[in-house]
């Protein structure tokens, strides 16, 4: 079943709960309910949302995350539910325990993909799109080399060129406060990245023990590490927005990116919306720690650019 994500941003509501189902009120008319089980994310962007106790225990107990967000409408907090996997302890171990090797062979992995799903984000004729293909192609164990740095400022240089126009220095530059449409990617990111967290902790992982980021201020190490080839989804849909005139992080924008949650993936040619692929995604991780398997399932969108049906 493919879970719900509830936003609110518009205006405050008090959540509650009754009959294990979330209560949506409003000047003290309820104004929307829904099972608990049925949530994956409930995502506050609004200062005056006010919770009980008993509905923040209920949806942590249902494997649902809260995203609380900041006056900059980003993600600055989460609530994730305590991992209650059969096999937490062994995996948790597993995951400590996991060599150096292993841990490049897995960075490899990711970085291919993301550096990919860049590719297939440019045009098939680009010569942009031919170079990424070949450094995915060119990285090695650990990426010494840095392919996916090199990766990123062809990528980034070409990534909103429309068709017959040349890359010139005036091009789009990534950064966490740069101009737009930077403030939709910082927010589609977030919200991607804390849906990872969810599925680690549910696959009985430790979201803080990273793959390759370790910094010690960092709870969601791993969470940045599952990211990066997830990444190149967040830019097509951002790129969608901005070529339709919609640059600025506001509750249509917010509510397009959230649709991604349900986006269509393909995973191992399995099809299913991506709050269902990641449980896939960091169940095969855990099995690459224990030693059983050794290639990740990656997810990736049903279509290259932007977001279509499957089929």
């Amino acid at each position: 079943m493919i879970k719900r994500t509830v936003e609110i941003s518009r205006e405050p509501a008090h959540l509650s709960l009754k009959h294990r189902q979330l209560v949506l009120k409003r000047d003290g008319d309820v104004v929307g309910q829904l099972p608990c089980e049925d949530l994956g994310c409930v995502v506050v962007d609004h200062p005056q949302t006010t919770y009980t106790h008993s509905v923040l225990a209920a949806m942590a107990e249902s494997d649902a995350a809260l995203i609380v967000c900041g006056s900059d409408h980003l993600p600055v907090g989460i609530l994730l539910p305590l991992a209650d996997h059969s096999q937490v302890v062994w995996r948790v171990n597993d995951q400590i325990a996991v060599k150096k090797p292993v841990r490049k062979r897995l960075w490899k992995q990711l970085i291919q993909a993301k550096i990919r799903g860049q590719a297939n984000n440019l045009a098939v004729d680009s010569p942009a799109r031919k170079k990424l293909l070949a450094y995915a192609a060119d990285v090695r164990s650990g990426d010494p080399t840095n392919r996916e740095a090199q990766a990123a400022r062809l990528y980034w240089r070409n990534w909103l060129l429309q068709e017959d126009q040349d890359v010139t220095d005036e091009q789009f530059r990534r950064a966490r406060d740069g101009v737009a449409p930077n403030a939709l990617l910082n927010y589609g990111y977030a919200i991607v990245r804390a849906a990872i967290a969810r599925s680690l902790v549910s696959s009985g992982l430790l979201p803080s023990l990273g793959l390759k980021h370790a910094h010690r201020a960092n709870a969601f190490c791993l969470a940045d590490d599952l990211i990066e080839p997830l990444r190149p989804l967040v830019d097509a849909r951002v790129r969608e927005l901005y070529w339709d005139g919609q640059t600025e992080l506001d509750q249509p924008t917010k509510a397009s990116l959230l649709e991604l949650l349900a986006a269509p993936m393909i995973t191992n040619d399995r099809q299913g919306p991506l709050m269902v692929a990641l449980h896939t995604f960091t169940a095969s991780l855990a099995k690459c720690y224990e030693g059983t398997a050794h290639e990740l399932e990656i997810p990736e969108p049903c279509k290259s650019v932007g977001i279509a049906a499957c089929g």
